[in-house]
């Protein structure tokens, strides 16, 4: 069925009054935090100016990378949560001082909400999960445990280390960087050898590399959970044909620090295994916008720059340009708001992209 008119009236109408729920509670003395706060001293008070998300993207301006590695996390906590411990979140792979958001049920809120489009036949519950990926300090950790503890099962865990990975391929050490990965690899298939493990997240590579050693689905695996960026539709149809032979679900998801997790749509005939995924709006809204003139969007079947927009009570964070690309989508079911197709890495086609293990 077509998402309609009425529905996508309906969400667009949620988000706006969530646009003025979430302004209302950073903006207030009470409850805001010190850099909004300050923000808003010097330049407006978003609480009379900004009425929707339409005023948002007109009013904001792009939110900088360097205020999450520059400032001390203090300046974000919100006066509601003060006294609160929080943990501190950083992003993926890149060197040199990485963006840090803090949080508090973020990242529970968003993952538990996520576990209602998992199909129980591929992540059945009480089963164990096996996430291989970057542990550490990435917010993708305790996530993905949490999501796994909330459908009733344990997850193990073998950890891996993305930012030496990219390092070692930046400085062309390809030697190394295989070693570390059939490491990795090794720890996992160790793990589904010795243990009864039903669900499975990894990255894309990853994915591939375990497909190589095993036959998953007679290791025991029934649903994979993958998380990367780079996912062109013949590299989607090579994992669900051929290393997962059919007989897996198969969950793609874009997700990271930042926003939480965008979900992917079932894979239909006519899709051609381009996969498209839809923000958890209103949490989190994405558009994808000329990446020369970013207040335009893009029409739909278009590629622009993908712009982040995350509003929940503990962050708050309007226009952040990420460092990707997409295709932009018309809202699908049951999603009655734009999604993001194809994604990779902004300037793809360009100029050679460093993406490690992902």
């Amino acid at each position: 069925m077509p998402v309609t008119e009425t529905e996508i009236g309906a969400a667009r109408e949620r988000l706006d009054a969530h646009v003025r729920e979430i302004l209302a509670w950073h903006f207030s003395p009470e409850t805001g935090c010190p850099f909004w706060l300050e923000w808003a001293r010097k330049n407006f008070d978003p609480r009379r100016e900004v009425r929707s998300f339409d005023d948002l993207v007109a009013k904001f301006p792009h939110f900088q990378d360097e205020w999450l590695r520059d400032l001390q996390p203090e300046v974000w906590v919100p006066a509601a949560y003060r006294g609160r411990p929080y943990n501190i979140f950083e992003t993926g792979g890149t060197t040199g001082m990485p963006k840090q958001r803090i949080g508090w049920d973020d990242y529970k809120i968003d993952y538990e909400e996520f576990s209602a489009k998992l199909s129980d036949e591929h992540f059945p519950r009480g089963a164990a999960w096996l996430m291989v990926g970057p542990t550490g300090p990435r917010r993708l950790r305790l996530s993905i445990e949490h999501l796994a503890n909330f459908r009733g099962s344990p997850c193990y865990f073998v950890d891996l280390d993305p930012r030496w990975v990219k390092k070692v391929i930046a400085e062309k050490k390809f030697d190394i960087a295989r070693a570390y990965m059939e490491h990795v690899v090794d720890q996992a298939l160790t793990l589904l050898k010795h243990r009864r493990i039903a669900g499975l997240f990894t990255t894309p590579k990853l994915l591939e590399a375990l497909g190589e050693k095993i036959n998953l689905y007679e290791a025991g695996i029934r649903g994979v959970f993958c998380g990367g960026t780079a996912m062109p539709p013949q590299y989607v149809r090579f994992i669900v044909e051929e290393v997962l032979e059919g007989r897996i679900g198969f969950y793609p998801t874009y997700g990271n620090t930042l926003m939480g997790l965008a979900a992917s749509v079932p894979l239909r005939p006519e899709d051609h295994y381009s996969i498209t995924y839809y923000a958890p709006q209103p949490r989190a809204v994405l558009r994808v916008v000329n990446p020369n003139k970013t207040d335009e969007l893009v029409g739909y079947g278009e590629w622009g720059r993908v712009e982040l927009t995350t509003m929940t009570k503990e962050f708050f964070m309007p226009r952040f340009l990420e460092r990707d690309e997409a295709i932009r989508r018309p809202p699908r079911e049951p999603y009655a708001w734009d999604g993001v197709g194809e994604v990779r890495p902004f300037g793809a086609m360009e100029k050679q992209i460093v993406e490690g293990v992902y």
